[in-house]
């Protein structure tokens, strides 16, 4: 269906996974995609129809996973499912990609009602020819998730977040996750003609999926409300965790986006760190009022990176044991980085009349109990 103008079909849009796909679909990245039909509960039943008429591809993500009592698994998983199939069967015949549940193999009623969706879609394949895609899905989690109903993870986000208590009965029950932008990838792929993974069942499932803990879950979210007092970020060259960060941070109370930092200040300007890493340094933002002059020491091992933002000044270098200067001019209309290597004593001079800004990026976090630096004169 690639390079192909399609109209698509999605219905439950409104849900946690429907949104995502639906915003994604509109974002532009899918040209070929003249209009997203969204079909919610609030949508009047007749457009069904007429939808199913015109559409060009299916994704089937209205579905019940907690009813008030266990007959809505039926009527939501199994009768909506027929329903939507047979007025497909009348209309476009398009192909169809439903999102099933990893519970569909178990005996259960809400498994037992997915089960019978996958074989209701299998059915309409033989019927039509058209393609038809079952994903079978473990937990997801990302961003839009409804707290106290999609999954743990977005119950666990929104409690952290505000100081709320979380529940945790076993930290070492296991979870498989799956998250939100992997999924859209995939199902978006399939769109195009790209076919995911099969199981032996005849079913597909994402690729990418990650194993972890209930607590392990809940000890990394606490992690990252404490990283605005300690500036640590955590590790983003970890997928998971660079995913889980920023579900995290998507539910953040809409007054809370912001954070003080402790700047110190003095009659020279000020020096206040941003950002702490264990492995990747500190990255801060250096102030120095006009006429003024810092620095003035040098470091064994200690190395920083200076990229003046605004302002005008002259970083000046003197080897350890040496007499030569060295002299940098730097301006914030000229954005550059100046290395600042070991075993050069070294300062920076604010040679205009506004306010030097300079961010500061060093090897390692600064510690007071051995701090690699030590004062001499350029």
């Amino acid at each position: 269906m690639a390079g192909t103008l399609v109209k698509v079909l999605v219905t439950g849009s409104a849900g946690f996974i429907g949104k995502n796909l639906v915003e994604h679909l509109r974002s532009g990245a899918y040209p070929e995609v003249t209009e997203v039909l969204e079909f919610t509960l609030e949508t009047p039943d007749e457009l069904l129809d007429q939808y199913c008429r015109e559409c060009d591809f299916v994704f089937h993500l209205a579905g019940v996973n907690r009813p008030t009592n266990e007959a809505e698994f039926t009527t939501g998983n199994v009768d909506f499912t027929a329903r939507l199939l047979d007025a497909l069967r009348r209309g476009s015949r398009a192909p169809v990609l439903i999102s099933s549940s990893t519970q569909a193999v178990l005996d259960n009623p809400y498994g037992l009602s997915k089960r019978a969706a996958e074989d209701a879609l299998f059915e309409y394949s033989i019927d039509t020819g058209a393609p038809v895609f079952a994903y079978r899905l473990p937990g997801v989690f990302g961003k839009w998730s409804q707290p106290n109903y999609n999954s743990v993870v977005a119950t666990f986000c929104h409690n952290i977040a505000r100081d709320l208590p979380v529940t945790v009965n076993d930290p070492a029950a296991s979870i498989t996750l799956v998250y939100i932008d992997d999924l859209v990838r995939e199902f978006t792929a399939v769109m195009g003609g790209q076919v995911g993974e099969m199981d032996d069942e005849g079913c597909y499932y994402i690729p990418v999926a990650h194993q972890t803990t209930v607590g392990e879950i809940a000890d990394m979210l606490r992690e990252f409300k404490r990283s605005r007092e300690t500036l640590a970020v955590p590790r983003m060259d970890d997928p998971f965790t660079k995913k889980l960060y920023s579900t995290y941070l998507s539910y953040l109370p809409t007054d809370a986006f912001s954070y003080p930092l402790e700047m110190h200040a003095d009659a020279r300007g000020s020096f206040t760190e941003i950002i702490r890493t264990a492995e990747r340094g500190q990255f801060s933002v250096n102030i120095t009022k006009p006429g003024i002059t810092k620095g003035n020491h040098w470091h064994n091992t200690k190395n920083e990176k200076f990229v003046v933002v605004s302002g005008t000044g002259v970083i000046r270098f003197r080897k350890v044991g040496e007499d030569a200067v060295l002299e940098y001019p730097v301006s914030g209309d000229r954005i550059e980085v100046v290395d600042i290597p070991p075993g050069y004593t070294h300062t920076i001079t604010n040679v205009g009349g506004d306010d030097l800004i300079a961010f500061i990026w060093g090897n390692e976090c600064f510690n007071p109990d051995d701090p690699d630096t030590y004062p001499l004169d350029v």
